[in-house]
């Protein structure tokens, strides 16, 4: 298919609305977020027919979206974040003279933004990627994602009706259908100027190698997934081993697994190895078969324990032989650390409510697992505060390996806000810098630029010397809001 006229549309859209003021963006974004609460009596028993999730949970997702909307508009407003810098210039300076150089972010340009299956709203067609990169400046062709069409739809024929409201050119969004074909000519556009995407590791691969394919490779922002470990120290565990398993399995089965941090792997030292594989037993049990997004979904969770059955180091704490054609039947095996070790097998995630339970010996296989493991969105370690603070070494190796590094709770649920990152390093991600939730998500979509002796009355307002915006900026190394 010719998407010439959509990216054409697009870039026009870009050149006219990368200009408009941080105020004019803000309204627009709060005009999307008002059109979405007004049909919420639609979206929310719409979004849970098409994804199987229950009202009470869209319903939630409903707010988070709008949530992080205002939060994108509030940013865009303030201004703050275009990062703006000033070295004044001082033609007295010797050998050479110094000239006036100023630097901040700008939009890159029209963006490709693949829905996610698990939220249809809060990661879809007005989630983050979508908001973040209109906050920038970028307009955005959507490929909605074919688990949640209407639903899709709908949510995109609202943030036209805000463009249309705020008199912005209609090429600033386009909504897509479509297959892999589709989303493969979608990336390879030459206008194209960056892609976002959450979902598995085989399709954001797939795009980043495409991406990377083209004349004028472009960066690809995929959030990947995640088996997000759970680390239990001895004396943490051994004070609340009934406490902490429910937390486990709660966080487990979480959505039927279908979060990108539910936690597929949970560490447990070996003199607690029994009581809590006891406990964690009974506590599965008690969980019910939840209904997952879709049949596709559904089987490829039964395809991945179905592999997972044949490998011997296995011991199955909770299994069911029966596969079920839309339905997640909990499931949890255990391993010791040695044979984990051998196997990145066992670090694979399983998109589900299943994990496995990894038994070490000691601080130093607790080491040896910290080493192995591969980049994650998330790491918790559970442990007491002086037991922490005699293990550096662990705490320093866990840094290197997640975005997230938890102490207290559970890696599901993702507050969004200005410190969140929700990046990894690879696999979990395409590129560790970025964040695909909270205030940060903005800069994916922006590149610096500098001007050199431009004239005060060409400059951007974020860099003219009045300070017509009030921003932060950094003016002859020193962090100001003068006017």
């Amino acid at each position: 298919m010719n998407y010439d006229h959509i990216f054409q549309d697009a870039q026009e859209a870009f050149l006219q609305f990368k200009k408009i003021s941080g105020k004019s963006k803000a309204d627009f974004l709060r005009k999307i977020a008002s059109n979405i609460k007004a049909e919420k009596t639609t979206l929310i028993p719409l979004a849970s027919s098409e994804s199987n999730l229950p009202e009470g949970r869209i319903t939630g997702e409903l707010g988070r979206t709008v949530g992080q909307i205002k939060l994108f508009a509030d940013l865009a407003e303030e201004g703050s974040w275009v990062e703006a810098v000033i070295d004044h210039a001082n033609p007295e300076r010797t050998p050479a003279p110094k000239p006036d150089l100023r630097r901040f972010l700008t939009a890159l340009g029209p963006v490709v933004v693949f829905g996610a299956s698990n939220f249809p709203l809060a990661f879809s067609t007005a989630g983050g990627d979508t908001i973040s990169a209109l906050a920038a400046g970028c307009p955005v062709i959507y490929k909605g994602h074919p688990a949640h069409p209407k639903t899709s739809e709908l949510v995109g024929q609202l943030i036209s009706k805000a463009i249309e409201e705020s008199k912005l050119p209609s090429g600033l969004f386009t909504h897509v259908e479509g297959g892999v074909e589709e989303g493969q000519e979608l990336v390879k556009h030459r206008i194209a100027k960056a892609v976002a995407f959450t979902g598995s590791f085989k399709g954001g691969k797939a795009i980043f190698d495409l991406a990377n394919q083209r004349e004028e490779p472009i960066p690809v922002f995929a959030e990947m997934g995640s088996v997000n470990p759970i680390i239990t120290l001895e004396n943490k565990l051994g004070s609340n081993i009934e406490g902490l398993a429910k937390s486990f399995v709660s966080s487990l089965t979480l959505g039927a697994g279908q979060f990108c941090t539910n936690p597929g792997l949970i560490m447990i030292p070996q003199i607690h190895a029994d009581a809590f594989c006891i406990t964690v037993k009974k506590e599965i049990k008690e969980i019910a078969a939840a209904p997952m997004l879709h049949e596709g979904i559904a089987k490829a969770y039964y395809d991945s324990l179905s592999k997972l059955k044949g490998k011997e180091e296995l011991e199955w704490l909770q299994i069911n032989s029966a596969e079920d054609i839309i339905n997640a039947h909990p499931a949890l095996a255990k391993i010791t650390a040695s044979d984990w070790l051998e196997d990145d097998l066992f670090q694979e995630e399983v998109f589900g409510s299943f994990a496995i339970v990894v038994i070490y010996k000691d601080s130093e296989e607790l080491l040896a697992i910290a080493r192995k493991l591969q980049g994650q969105l998330t790491i918790t370690l559970w442990g007491e505060e002086e037991e922490l603070s005699q293990k550096s070494a662990l705490i320093n190796l866990l840094e290197e390996k997640c975005g997230r590094l938890l102490f207290k709770g559970v890696p599901t649920g993702v507050e969004v806000g200005y410190a969140m990152q929700h990046g990894g390093p690879y696999p979990s991600t395409s590129d560790s810098r970025s964040t695909s939730v909270g205030a940060y998500a903005i800069k994916r979509f922006a590149r610096p630029i500098a001007f050199q002796d431009m004239p005060e009355k060409l400059l951007p307002d974020a860099l003219k010397e009045s300070n017509p915006l009030g921003i932060w900026r950094m003016i002859d190394g020193e962090l100001n809001n003068r006017y």
